[in-house]
């Protein structure tokens, strides 16, 4: 008789992965473990060599930073104050039963690989606007699916596959974009001071990914992950619309309509009393908006959120479904009924990714890879290849591409220019190997933020793991690779412009 295969909660396992990181710094710190790599002077435009080392958690210092720190780092984490503010805003939104009216009458008469498609390209292009999409996105995936009558974990998992292995497939430059095109900037200026690179440097190279990754994604839901889900009931039901559930519907649309356009009149630049939630420190406007001074950089939470709850009020008060302001005080909790598992979660996953990141295993693992890309002899296509790779790896250990990129780009870039490869086309390089191991890795932020609308959604009687959750993942990250490889050694052999003035070779110095 065989014993019943033991399943670790998600909390358990980052118990486990924290004790483990918390002995392992320990013992590297014994031996010393640290790394050499590279950076640039951003004022000098010289290079400045720097020495990491792994800090010992098991020491008297480590242990008070775990214990002074707990409660800071879980109120600060990110993910907890974003998830429960967007969560009252979708609360009134279902609570109403605007969900239900908007998302069946979407899904009624369309047909499910439409559906789909349109939730992954939708995913992959909210990167733009940064980590909000997975607080935003995996509940609307969700519902989505649940109102079309389909397993919501087939939304949950389609849009963490795009806004993970899709993150950074912009057609247009995203805040993150563009403090890696800053430091792109200072590594290629070592060699060639006057080099420049515009903002569309990467415009044709990001279409041709987004239209493949999105049909490509679209086919693994429909053939592969739905599959594998159980079929829930609501699949045979028909949900019915009334009249006044239409209204509603029509009340609340036009009135986020109308609450868009002030917000998209406020962030635009030059008109009267408009550019209101910019930051006029800026250089370019994407910066403008997304700079440490924009009101709607640090007020998009609340702004998404008002939106939800404008849109949910219209359609309440007209559908009837909000008669008095206790049924809209009601309403807007209804998200948060249960989330106590959800918050216990976070809390572990904080403390982990803490004590991970102050043991500077992550940035010892990626400074190694930097030097070791510094000594790179290859060129071509073998250049692309080993550095894509190496990108990736370290991704696993340091989720944070700014932070990966400020201690690789002095080690990538002249590699790159030395062999005839454009800056541009590193941080492409880059950008891509950066996603491919996205949706595999605990320590990203928002991986918490899956985990626990998986456990939400999750209709069956076994328990949800982290790494049963990471499953679901595996034929994303194959087919993420494969478009990416066939991608960059395509427009490389090629030799077509990967964006407006830029090119996968060139001659710098000239």
């Amino acid at each position: 008789m065989f014993k019943k295969k033991l399943k670790l909660s998600p909390i358990m396992t980052f118990i486990i992965l924290m004790f483990a990181t918390i002995i392992i710094s320990g013992i590297l710190h014994i031996f010393n473990v640290q790394a050499e790599y590279t950076t640039v002077n951003r004022v000098t435009s010289e290079f400045t060599n720097n020495v990491i080392e792994v800090n010992s958690l098991l020491s008297p210092s480590g242990i008070k930073h775990i214990i002074t720190t707990a409660v800071s780092g879980f109120v600060n984490f990110a993910p907890l104050s974003t998830l429960i503010i967007v969560l009252i805003g979708i609360g009134i939104l279902e609570k109403t039963g605007f969900m239900k009216t908007f998302f069946t009458v979407l899904t009624r008469n369309s047909k499910r690989y439409t559906i789909t498609f349109i939730l992954v390209l939708v995913s992959l292009m909210f990167s733009i606007l940064g980590d909000i999409g997975f607080v935003i996105m995996l509940p609307l995936g969700a519902l989505l699916f649940k109102y079309g009558r389909r397993n919501p974990l087939g939304g949950i998992i389609a849009s963490f596959a795009a806004l993970t292995f899709g993150y950074g497939i912009n057609v247009f430059l995203s805040a993150n974009d563009s403090s890696l095109l800053t430091i792109t900037l200072n590594a290629a200026k070592v060699l060639d001071p006057s080099y420049k690179i515009g903002i569309f440097f990467s415009l044709f190279i990001m279409i041709v990914a987004l239209i493949a990754v999105s049909i490509i994604f679209t086919h693994i839901t429909e053939k592969k992950i739905m599959a594998k889900l159980p079929r829930v009931e609501a699949e045979t039901e028909e949900i019915k619309i009334t009249n006044k559930e239409l209204r509603g519907l029509i009340v609340g649309i036009f009135l986020g309509i109308v609450y868009l356009l002030i917000v998209i009149y406020m962030i635009i630049p030059g008109l009267p009393l408009s550019g209101t939630l910019l930051d006029s420190s800026g250089t370019r406007y994407i910066d403008m908006l997304f700079g440490p001074n924009s009101l709607f950089n640090k007020g998009f939470i609340f702004i998404v959120t008002l939106l939800f709850v404008i849109i949910g009020l219209g359609y309440g008060i007209m559908a009837k479904t909000i008669k008095n302001n206790n049924d809209f005080a009601e309403s807007l909790g209804t998200s948060l009924d249960g989330i106590g598992n959800v918050i216990v979660l976070i809390f572990f996953a904080s403390l982990f990714i803490n004590v991970f990141e102050e043991s500077n295993i992550g940035l010892v693992i990626v400074g190694w890879i930097s030097k070791l890309i510094s000594s790179l002899t290859f060129t071509g296509i073998w250049l692309i290849i080993i550095v894509f790779v190496l990108v990736a790896i370290a991704n696993l250990f340091c989720p944070s591409s700014v932070v990966k990129w400020n201690m690789l780009s002095a080690s990538v870039v002249p590699v790159f220019m030395n062999a005839s490869i454009s800056p541009e086309f590193a941080q492409v390089v880059y950008m891509a190997g950066d996603s491919i191991t996205n949706g595999f890795t605990p320590l990203l932020l928002y991986f918490v933020i899956y985990l626990s609308f998986m456990e939400k959604y999750n209709n069956t009687n076994e328990t949800m793991t982290l790494f049963g959750s990471l499953k679901y993942m595996s034929s994303y990250a194959i087919y993420i690779t494969i478009i990416w490889f066939v991608i960059l050694i395509g427009f490389y052999l090629i030799g077509v412009p990967i964006g407006i003035g830029s090119f996968p070779g060139v001659m710098y110095g000239a």
